[in-house]
């Protein structure tokens, strides 16, 4: 028998055994006040270090694969004698696939399990990138099989982030979430950095070729030691405790039937006699405890809109749209203004400094949210401050870049917008997994499907800007709109407590059963 007690906003976790007087000849003693585990999911401290470096391994190798292509366009277009035109289809075709997979990727990760779809999608576009140069070469039409490789690759890398928010908001605890996100995100600074380099040094001595390959085999290779070292292990180990839980089950049966004819309203007894008492968490269950999410809850059509009527959900979604196009805007426009600008000036400083910046950045933000969270700071407080850094602060340091500035000067400017914008990943990137985290990586992909759209159309509304206008200020001003639009908004409606669960259907008293 059991009580299901749903104890509110501020519930227990912790399912307690409550004292009880029983006469000397009834079964059991005669009463406890014992304290009972709650059965938990998320991974202990020393095993999400673990996860954490080896996400930010594949995170780093994911970039990597994708910006192979960029970095051998040129080596490829001369080869293949592609113009202008051909070379950006080639380049954009990997945007509409990353697109499309957003939220597939997130609902699937909601049910299965983050971790086996980060799996299989590394194990697909790396085995995709290292097969690139043989599709180039043994196709008799080199632009039409480069264009479906890199939509291809578009389409499986595009579940990667909707699947790291599902894994962390299964997985990680709240006042941990902040440091495992940033320091995965950072991983994509790194993985740029380390393609800009090695990739170059290998363009020049070995060929294009060489750049596939490589980075598409060291991704295949992360892929089967994830595999071996992690999820086949806990695969056994979820195994062994699925048997022992059976076994207890059996045991257990006869010792409560027992003890409910002997007497009814006898709970406790049980709990103390059965031999299944070290396995199960105790009699008392929580409602929080059955719908906290995971991989197999499930939300219907008619709760997910619900979800999308909250204004935090909406206000996550707008915030998350504005940082994302500013971001990819920046990215994509701002080797062009030093070029345009500062024609004599050195490619590798602008294209290194700023990631160099970015990634302690983004490490310490993460480190900063979750100290603050662990000193009993409101979680929202915490959100909106880094969002505040990420959207405000740094929008201070683009307009500097409006007026007319040195070299030295528009590198530290660049920079310090490229590290204060990593602060999202412990604000609006963390605050979807406080909100609904039994459907964070669906919603995530939701997220990030219209802030790459967005993000293309910004690009393209960019350089009308500067052929109409002639002046990168437009640009910079356009920027910085947008960031305070979706600053305020975060501002103004940003919350962190759960609204996938409706709490009017599951706020009752003590059910017996």
């Amino acid at each position: 028998m059991a009580v299901i007690q749903k104890y509110g906003k501020n519930y227990s976790p912790d399912l307690v055994c409550h004292k009880e007087n029983h006469p000397s000849d009834k079964i059991g003693a005669p009463g406890c006040h014992k304290k009972w585990p709650e059965h938990n999911t998320n991974w202990p401290r020393p095993v999400a270090r673990v996860w954490t470096v080896v996400l930010l391994l594949g995170t780093c190798l994911l970039y990597c694969a994708r910006v192979a292509m960029p970095i051998c366009a040129v080596s490829m277009a001369e080869q293949f004698n592609w113009s202008k035109r051909e070379s950006g289809m080639v380049l954009g075709s990997f945007f509409w696939g990353y697109c499309f997979t957003q939220v597939f990727g997130g609902y699937v990760s909601d049910r299965v399990g983050g971790e086996k779809v980060l799996l299989l999608s590394a194990a697909a576009w790396g085995s995709m990138t290292a097969f690139t140069p043989i599709l180039a070469h043994f196709c008799s039409q080199p632009i039409m099989s480069m264009t479906l490789a890199r939509f291809l690759m578009g389409l499986l890398q595009g579940v990667h982030y909707p699947s790291l928010a599902s894994l962390c908001s299964q997985k990680v605890v709240e006042s941990e979430r902040g440091f495992l996100m940033s320091t995965v995100g950072s991983g994509s600074y790194l993985g740029t950095l380390v393609i800009g380099g090695a990739g170059s040094l290998m363009l020049d001595l070995y060929g294009w070729e060489s750049v596939f390959y490589v980075s598409g085999l060291l991704s295949v290779l992360w892929a089967y030691c994830m595999w071996k070292y992690l999820l086949k292990g806990e695969g056994k180990r979820a195994s062994a405790l699925t048997v022992s839980t059976v076994s207890a089950v059996s045991l257990c049966a006869p010792y409560r039937a027992a003890a409910y004819l002997y007497n009814s309203e006898s709970v406790s007894s049980c709990a103390l006699t059965c031999p299944c008492s070290s396995v199960f968490a105790g009699p008392i269950i929580t409602l929080e405890s059955l719908g906290s999410g995971g991989p197999q809850s499930k939300l219907s059509k008619r709760h997910w809109l619900r979800l999308l009527k909250q204004p935090a959900v909406c206000a996550v979604i707008v915030t998350h749209l504005c940082t994302s196009s500013t971001f990819f805007t920046l990215l994509s426009w701002l080797p062009t203004f030093f070029k345009d600008t500062f024609p004599d000036a050195k490619g590798w400083v602008f294209n290194v400094i700023p990631w160099l910046v970015a990634i302690p950045s983004s490490l310490f933000s993460g480190c900063l949210s979750d100290h603050l969270i662990s000193q009993g700071f409101d979680t929202a407080s915490v959100r909106k401050l880094m969002q505040f850094f990420s959207m405000g602060v740094s929008s201070v340091f683009t307009l500097l870049l409006c007026g007319n500035t040195t070299f030295p000067w528009a590198v530290a400017f660049v920079s310090a917008t490229m590290g204060l914008t990593t602060f999202s990943h412990s604000g609006v990137s963390v605050n979807v997994q406080d909100l609904a985290p039994s459907c964070a990586g669906a919603l995530f992909g939701v997220m990030n499907t219209c802030g790459a759209f967005l993000g293309v159309l910004m690009v393209y509304f960019s350089g009308y800007l500067i052929e109409a206008t002639g002046s990168w200020a437009t640009v910079f001003a356009l920027i910085t709109t947008v960031n305070l639009l979706g600053l305020c908004t975060f501002l103004a409606f940003a919350e962190a407590r759960r609204v996938d669960i409706d709490s009017s259907k599951v706020r009752h008293h003590n059910i017996h059963i």
